[in-house]
């Protein structure tokens, strides 16, 4: 059902077409639309620069992942989630987009670090699904209510899975741990966060590190944890 009221969405996506930022960011438009959102796609982060149009933004939803922004995009970003435009992305696309800059870390709670590869070097491929584990997403049971997660029990994927590096200023609502194998050279499990919320002045900000490709989102619970988080980071 359409809402009366018209909002506005910003699709801004690029970097490694390995996380297939197009057809991911496509495969939301219809449920954007669905919710009352009027979507614009920029392919850059120059967008960033123009306050004007980002104040009236309700919501930008980000994949680009390991590419670089510039100084005024990256204050503007910064600028317009503090005035109230919400953030929200998924994997690389939101937690190791901007390499070049500390504040672009600060601002979304967590970076990419690795995603350990499913055996021993000498026994991998050499393909991307050298890197793809069967892991458990689990719902943090204190956040089970929150609107994004709510209904949504422990689940599994095989995908790249996540370390991630963090603070303690994000609301984590689910989180998942890295196992220590005997060829791994860290020496204990490592749970990571894998759904985070994050407040930035009278902005909100939504991270799943869950969505590497097209296949990952359309898992249902993945998905809809990411269309939840839309509207919870939306002004």
């Amino acid at each position: 059902m359409t809402t009366s009221k018209t909002k506005h969405a910003l699709i801004v996506r690029g970097g490694w077409t390995g996380h297939e930022p197009v057809e991911t960011t496509d495969s939301f438009r219809p449920f954007l639309a669905e919710q009352g959102y009027d979507v614009r796609v920029e392919e850059t982060t120059a967008v960033y620069a123009d306050a004007d149009y980002l104040a009236g933004v309700d919501v930008i939803v980000q994949t680009n992942t390991m590419n670089s922004i510039e100084g005024d995009e990256l204050r503007g970003l910064i600028a317009a989630v503090a005035g109230g435009t919400g953030l929200a992305g998924w994997h690389g696309g939101i937690a190791d987009s901007y390499r070049n800059s500390s504040d672009y870390l600060q601002l979304i709670g967590g970076q990419f670090a690795a995603h350990p590869p499913k055996a021993r070097p000498g026994d991998l491929a050499g393909e991307a699904s050298d890197n793809f584990v069967r892991y458990a997403v689990n719902i943090v049971p204190e956040q089970a209510d929150h609107p994004i997660v709510a209904g949504i029990s422990d689940f599994e994927l095989t995908t790249e899975q996540y370390w991630v590096l963090s603070d303690d200023y994000n609301d984590v609502l689910a989180t998942t741990t890295l196992p220590a194998r005997e060829f791994d050279p860290w020496h204990r499990p490592v749970t990571s966060p894998a759904v985070w919320t994050r407040r930035w002045g009278q902005g909100r900000i939504f991270v799943s590190t869950p969505g590497h490709d097209l296949a990952v989102v359309d898992d249902p619970n993945v998905r809809t944890i990411i269309e939840r988080g839309i509207l919870w980071a939306s002004r």
